[in-house]
């Protein structure tokens, strides 16, 4: 093994012990070729559990977001959704038009909309749209139910048809039922890990699960703009859309960019997971079950990470767990700039 990976190796290792995980993965794409293929620990915190191996699925709870986004690009792309900019009050009649407000298309796929939900369901403002950033999840809920009236066709059936189906891929879907394939998810070290599946298919729910192969093939698909083996099974526009800056312009330069819910690289910024010597035009997405997937196009690379413990780095240091995203990335970069 290359001894540049064996230091990625150690590190995804180290963390999963301080995070109390019980599985973990990762995988590296380069060049189209799988370099390194790392599998670890066993499927629950239970005695006894199925060793995790390449078949193993993983809950990759927000990292869904960006299946979520490449449906929304397909929408623009085909003229369903006119343009990023038009106002969300066009599109969502059962909102408050005064508290949608100049909401646009773009704030709510780049986290920018100033929208939340309380506990009681109610969605109220937080700031004006386009004036700060903050992730929430109503954004996603919202921009998932529209693609279903758009298409009349789910997320997950949209994707399906249209890419799964093409590619082979029979590792990712939203699982409602259990099977010995999938990892569970450790909510408290103290307790049994437990399944984390969704009442409904749909796509509206965190119940996405993905092998770790079948992640880092997704991120070679929008590595290669859409291209897999001389086919264009997705149109070049349509990865572009969903991979580039879409925000809007910050007054805080420190405020993170988006595509369509990717996390973009364009000038450092602190409150970025992407880290500073990950080179501009680079991007992820992440999850709080720990999956991460990261796409550095100047190094024609793709990174899958795993793991299955509900909120990562909280336990080494809870203020600080920007700095251990952010140095996942920037290990991955220091290898491939040498």
């Amino acid at each position: 093994m290359d001894i540049r990976y064996q230091k990625l190796i150690s590190w995804v290792e180290d963390i999963k012990e301080l995070n109390h995980c019980s599985a973990s993965a990762l995988l590296i794409l380069k060049d189209d070729e799988m370099v390194l293929e790392h599998y670890s620990g066993s499927h629950s915190n239970r005695e006894g559990s199925l060793p995790i191996t390449q078949f193993s699925q993983f809950n990759v709870a927000s990292a869904r977001k960006s299946y979520l986004g490449l449906a929304v690009a397909y929408a623009i792309h085909e003229g369903k959704i006119k343009s990023l900019d038009d106002y969300a009050v066009n599109y969502f009649e059962e909102f408050d038009k005064e508290l949608l407000g100049r909401t646009t298309i773009r704030n709510l796929i780049t986290h920018s909309h100033g929208l939340n939900e309380d506990e009681y369901g109610m969605v109220y403002r937080e700031f004006d749209p386009g004036q700060g950033w903050a992730y929430r999840g109503i954004n996603v809920l919202m921009m998932t139910q529209l693609i279903k009236q758009l298409y009349n066709q789910s997320i997950p059936e949209l994707l399906h048809e249209r890419i799964f189906l093409p590619l082979g891929y029979k590792e990712t879907a939203w699982q409602t039922k259990e099977n010995e394939n999938l990892v569970k998810v450790i909510v408290n070290p103290n307790e049994e890990a437990t399944s984390k599946l969704g009442n409904s298919n749909d796509g509206t729910e965190s119940n996405l699960y993905v092998s770790a192969r079948e992640f880092a093939h997704w991120g070679n698909l929008h590595l290669r703009k859409g291209n897999i083996n001389g086919e264009q099974v997705v149109p070049k526009e349509v990865i572009e859309i969903a991979t580039q800056v879409q925000s809007p312009t910050y007054k805080n330069e420190e405020t993170p960019l988006n595509g369509a819910f990717w996390f973009v690289q364009g000038t450092p910024s602190l409150k970025s997971e992407i880290g500073d010597r990950v080179p501009k035009g680079a991007f992820q997405i992440i999850g709080v079950t720990g999956p991460t997937l990261l796409v550095i196009p100047e190094y024609n690379v793709v990174v899958a990470k795993m793991y299955n413990k509900r909120y990562n780095y909280e336990g080494i240091d809870g203020k600080n767990y920007l700095y251990y995203l952010r140095e996942f990335s920037n290990l991955v970069a220091d290898i491939f700039s040498e």
